[in-house]
């Protein structure tokens, strides 16, 4: 089993797209982040994501067992607590993706929207590491989402390894291995959708592998929707070759396709570890 978790949705597509360009490439699930990228979708408009979250939940309903939705909200907003929790208890989304990008994680004001998700015990994706489309990253560091300890429901994961300062996301992510958490109740994930350019791919998953294991990373392609099945291939593919040349097989393997990003999706009946050291 395949599970892409990390592919963006436009406000273009429908879910018979979705589900067809997945079939193509073997991927049995896919994690959808509402539009905010796109053309009449923006972070620093709150009705527009409002807009993006419900097109969102359209989308997957029906489609549970092969679609995830995670709503985009901004924290800045004082309005955005209320909204993670309509796009959750009303819209029926799954969780919740959000970018920094005029905020840093570690700020008092956006701490509302983490509770929320803590309450919830949501499943989160943060954008994490440099932007490729030149705006500034300086709020995206690997080690300003600590903070996030201290909602301990929130199960987070950071994309694209927190690239270029990928080794201090791989020391944020240590921290619960160190102390013995198990994988499915760590804080902290992180998918391979690679911010790393091609010349720095094998090393960068070399050494996450290695001092993080295969438990604490998954695939996303970071594609966008509607594109053909051909594009998660080619994506997919780029992570299967530096697994087969790194000689990643059997349960490790499986881990990184779709066992760490299960358990992720998959809420933790408590979070007693996490709840002890966040005290």
């Amino acid at each position: 089993m395949i599970i892409d978790a990390h592919i963006h949705t436009t406000g273009r597509e429908c879910a018979r797209d979705v589900l067809d360009a997945l079939d193509a490439a073997g991927i049995e699930r896919g994690v959808l982040l509402a539009p905010f990228l796109s053309e009449g979708y923006s972070l620093d408009d709150a009705d527009s994501l409002r807009r993006g979250n419900a097109h969102l939940a359209t989308l997957v309903a029906g489609h549970a067992d092969r679609l995830a939705g995670l709503a985009v909200v901004d924290p800045r907003d004082p309005a955005a607590p209320a909204d993670l929790r309509h796009a959750i208890e009303t819209l029926g989304l799954t969780g919740a993706k959000m970018v920094p990008t005029g905020w840093f994680p570690y700020e008092d004001r956006v701490q509302p929207v983490f509770a929320v998700a803590s309450e919830l015990r949501l499943p989160v994706l943060f954008h994490s590491g440099i932007f490729i489309d030149g705006r500034s990253g300086r709020f995206c560091r690997p080690v300003f989402f600590e903070v996030l300890r201290e909602h301990p429901g929130v199960r987070v994961t950071l994309a694209h390894l927190g690239w270029p300062w990928t080794d201090e996301a791989i020391a944020v992510g240590l921290i619960d291995r160190i102390h013995g958490i198990a994988p499915e109740r760590v804080t902290f994930r992180f998918d391979l959708s690679f911010g790393a350019p091609p010349p720095c791919r094998r090393e960068t998953l070399a050494r996450a592998l290695e001092v993080l294991g295969p438990e604490l990373l998954q695939f996303g392609s970071d594609c966008f929707t509607p594109c053909p099945g051909s594009e998660f291939a080619e994506r997919l593919g780029w992570l299967l070759a530096l697994l087969d040349e790194l000689g990643v097989h059997g349960a490790a393997r499986h881990s990184v396709l779709c066992g760490t990003a299960a358990n992720w999706l998959a809420p933790c009946a408590d979070v007693p570890a996490r709840q002890a050291r966040a005290a």
